[in-house]
């Protein structure tokens, strides 16, 4: 069946890493078959200690994509080396790109103890969408614990310890919440399709709650 045929609609495809052995122009046929499937952004990750080349980069994928319809959007995991909002500001300063953009995912912003204030402080244009989870409060001593958590065992909105409402309420207004939540022992338990519909069902009503809250402030 073709995509079309389903009435799914696509907002994101990932994922373009560029380590320091990479060119961008290595992505082009990926950001092609994302544009072909209708999808507005691209999610990209920048695992390189040298500042000016991952800017330089960053700013070549977004000249790459733009004529495709794509932002191209900054995703800071704690253990890279762009490893949290700060040093993705000073990339997207330094590209200065009209289709750069900052993905929040709302584990790597809590892992990397970025900052809300600074969040709100960030021009509106540069966040297309959120990636809204949870995880435990307790946050692992290693990288192999940062990843094993952010691949496989995230929590559903209000189960875990990060401040959730908090985050969000700092973004811009309206941004599409896409769910990132793999959660392995669960699906192990009772399956992929019933794991989807309780993540879909818990995150609807926390969110929904939180919007109820703010009117009523």
């Amino acid at each position: 069946m073709r995509l079309a045929a389903t009435g799914i609609e696509v907002l994101d495809v990932e994922l373009a890493r560029i380590s320091p052995e990479q060119n961008p122009r290595d992505f082009l046929r990926f950001l092609e078959a994302g544009a072909e499937l209708g999808a507005r952004h691209v999610i990209t990750q920048l695992p390189d200690p040298d500042r000016v080349r991952k800017i330089d980069r960053f700013a070549q994928l977004c000249e790459l994509a733009r004529p495709l319809g794509l932002t191209v959007d900054l995703e800071f995991p704690s253990w890279t080396e762009t490893p949290d909002l700060r040093e993705a500001v000073r990339v997207l300063r330094g590209a200065d790109q009209p289709n750069a953009g900052i993905l929040v995912d709302l584990l790597h912003f809590a892992r990397s103890g970025s900052s809300v204030a600074d969040l709100r402080q960030l021009p509106t244009e540069w966040f297309h969408f959120v990636h809204v989870c949870d995880a435990p409060a307790g946050v692992p001593a290693t990288n192999e614990g940062l990843i094993h958590t952010a691949r496989f065992e995230r929590l559903f909105p209000g189960e875990g310890g990060i401040d959730v409402h908090g985050i969000l309420a700092a973004l811009p207004p309206g941004l599409p919440y896409a769910l990132e939540i793999p959660r392995a022992t669960l699906v192990a338990q009772v399956g992929g399709k019933e794991h989807a519909r309780l993540a879909i069902a818990t995150a609807r009503g926390v969110l929904d709650r939180a919007t109820l809250e703010r009117a009523a402030q």
